[in-house]
């Protein structure tokens, strides 16, 4: 009896330090735990109140405190400036404000939020067998073949933004240098995965993690490749919204009518939530397998680039995964979990001036957060404390 035990522990253990989907090797994130029952919104989220599914009400009203307590005047946007709050448990709505003219009908900017769905898109070609993450971008998308090195960047790589190109993700920084405005908004803009896959490189492709919405909208001209046009239009609509009954929702494309899958997706806060119940129900809704399995494992694995990229503070500021981010930190580089004082399992998508949506499977928990931040006032890891402090059981 006592051997038998003791090969269960092996067993466990091994399997929670390893990724035993066919995307990657050893990771630092355990399995997704199998929610029994859960609940689907068909096509609206049950709301319940928050003390039925084990949340402090009092609690939460210190999340409310700090979400949307302006700290700083209209005219300079400077301070915490939150437009909508939205956080579910157990699969139902227990809280939700808004703020700025928005309300639970009216679609929000996700910013790089949208880099999150592009990958769900991923996900859904990758289980049609119509790609592969170790493909060489080249094979799908011609103007990676401009040289030998290009031709090392692959799929996996521009997902963990680890191509190597050399582009500037600077905004309000460095606008002149900046290949994200050009691409965004002047030279690159009649067709940005054009614009970006002839950039050069700075680095051995998949050897460096840098922030590039260039990575993505690569990512998004070679699903349009892969699809064909007709059949791309129709992707995120048929694939991804309509099953999760997402109808209120605007996607917008570049000059050559491809995605913009860096920046340009508008959600209702509710119906983002719904793409990261997704994500916690392991890929399935309402029973339906969506995603491959084992993509959700993919999607909170750190970016193995991470292992070999310049050590600098930055790197611990969030840990990038594949178009999402994780807490578990990188512990063999030097690099703690972002949010120290959220579960260590935590993952989540991020955007521009304060766009967020966080997963906590061991919570069982859903937040997402629309802003209108300018400056650094609204602390990730603060606000994920009083959440996690605001759940009783």
């Amino acid at each position: 009896m006592k051997q038998i035990l003791i090969f269960i522990f092996v067993l466990f253990t091994i399997q929670c330090g390893k990724d035993l989907s066919p995307f990657g090797g050893e990771v630092t994130v355990q399995v997704l735990p199998k929610r029994l029952k859960p609940e689907w919104p068909n096509p609206n989220w049950k709301i319940v109140t928050p003390e039925s599914v084990g949340v402090s009400s009092t609690k939460l009203k210190l999340v409310e405190e700090y979400a949307f307590t302006r700290t700083g005047d209209e005219t300079d946007r400077k301070g915490r400036r939150t437009d909508a709050l939205v956080i579910l448990r157990n699969g139902k709505l227990i809280y939700e404000k808004y703020a700025r003219n928005f309300n639970e009908e009216k679609v929000h900017l996700t910013w790089s939020v949208t880099k999150s769905v592009l990958q769900t898109m991923y996900g859904i070609a990758v289980k049609q067998g119509l790609i592969k993450l170790d493909d060489p971008g080249y094979y799908h998308y011609e103007p990676l073949s401009r040289d030998e090195s290009h031709k090392k960047i692959t799929i996996r790589h521009l997902l963990n933004m680890s191509s190597g190109l050399a582009a500037e993700e600077g905004y309000e920084s460095g606008p002149l240098k900046s290949s994200v405005i050009a691409m965004l908004y002047t030279r690159g803009r009649s067709d940005m995965g054009n614009f970006c896959a002839n950039l050069p490189l700075r680095a051995e492709p998949g050897t460096q993690v840098y922030y590039s919405s260039c990575d993505t909208n690569i990512l998004s001209a070679i699903l349009k490749k892969v699809y064909g046009k007709e059949e791309y239009d129709k992707l995120p609509f048929e694939k991804i919204f309509q099953p999760l009954g997402i109808s209120n929702v605007t996607f917008e494309r570049d000059g050559s009518g491809t995605y913009v899958g860096s920046s340009y997706l508008y959600l209702t806060a509710r119906d983002l939530a719904k793409i990261g119940y997704l994500y916690l129900n392991d890929g399935v809704w309402n029973g339906e397998r969506l995603l491959p399995e084992g993509w959700v494992n993919f999607t909170r694995t750190p970016a193995p680039g991470y292992k070999t990229t310049p050590y600098s503070e930055d790197l611990s500021q969030d840990n990038y995964t594949a178009h999402w981010y994780a807490n578990t930190g990188v512990p063999d580089r030097g690099i703690h979990e972002p949010w120290p004082d959220a579960p260590k399992d935590t993952f989540a998508a991020l955007g521009h001036w304060g766009q967020m949506m966080y997963v906590i499977p061991s919570l069982d928990l859903i937040i997402v957060r629309f802003g209108d931040d300018r400056e650094k006032a609204f602390i990730k890891n603060d606000f994920l404390k009083l959440i996690k402090e605001s759940v009783i059981r």
